[in-house]
């Protein structure tokens, strides 16, 4: 389908990688873009983030990020997509295994974001699901372009969070084509982790979140869960001691008691 877009020659030699901006050169921050990302965004990111952990790789192969430019395009360097939450899975969560990234250089990074979420917004629906009118040729590709042609996202979810629908999709041959999604959630099999609706309380708001779940369907934990379940678990640990202890001096009580009737008969309890 003609899109009218304009489209890498991939048969052009490549620019060479040491003429090729770097994430310190790049852009971080959003420039001539409408708005900044509400509560809800920044909120549903976080949760997101806190509870992607796959069992596949090391912690530290994992990075996923909210709201960060994401370079793609070694032909037109300053082109970049802000994706709400993205995750790799097989680059080093710093960059160049030493700093925090300021955006992601596609070029450099060499590694493709596995698992792209955008949360729809009245601004952004239209773009986000495709929607939007024809670009004219010297315009940059839209967000749908960009994920299906140039990223090739295996995993681009789309939710509402008002109306609670997920939608998912996955590239194949350049155009995106939707994915079913399973009673339990979307299994994304590269993380050993599915992506599932949960009803439940964050950050003080009680409504349906996206969150993660492991290969046995538990929720992964979020921060405050893990700092909960850690303080439960030392609060136990204590409960025990102090049990442990009580037994102690209850068995020492009954053994003092026990010699003294011993001594009252006339039986030294030290010769048994």
């Amino acid at each position: 389908m003609d899109t009218g877009l304009p489209v890498t020659d991939m048969t052009q030699p490549r620019p060479n990688r040491a003429h090729l901006p770097t994430m310190y050169d790049l852009p971080s921050e959003e420039v001539d873009q409408p708005g900044l990302p509400d509560e809800y965004h920044v909120r549903q990111a976080q949760l997101l983030t806190e509870t992607f952990q796959p069992d596949t790789v090391p912690p530290e192969q994992v990075f996923t990020c909210s709201d960060m430019n994401l370079y793609y395009d070694v032909e037109h360097t300053l082109y970049n997509k802000r994706p709400d939450w993205f995750a790799v899975v097989g680059v080093s969560r710093l960059y160049e295994e030493r700093d925090m990234r300021r955006s992601y250089v596609l070029w450099q990074e060499e590694v493709k974001p596995l698992v792209i979420v955008e949360l729809l917004s009245p601004s952004t629906e239209d773009e986000d699901l495709g929607r939007g009118r024809m670009r004219r040729a010297e315009e940059p590709p839209s967000k749908w372009e960009v994920y299906s042609r140039y990223l090739e996202v295996p995993y681009y979810v789309v939710f509402d969070g008002v109306t609670r629908r997920l939608q998912v999709f996955e590239s194949r041959g350049g155009q995106f084509v939707p994915r079913a999604v399973g009673e339990r959630g979307l299994w994304v099999p590269e993380a050993g982790l599915t992506l599932a609706l949960w009803s439940g309380k964050y950050v003080g708001a009680h409504r349906e979140w996206l969150r993660w779940q492991d290969r046995n369907g538990q929720w992964v934990l979020n921060v405050a869960e893990q700092v909960e379940q850690e303080r439960t678990r030392a609060e136990q640990e204590r409960t025990r001691a102090e049990q442990e202890r009580t037994r102690a001096e209850q068995a020492e009580q009954k053994a003092a008691a026990l010699a003294e009737k011993l001594r009252a008969l006339g039986i030294d309890p030290e010769t048994l």
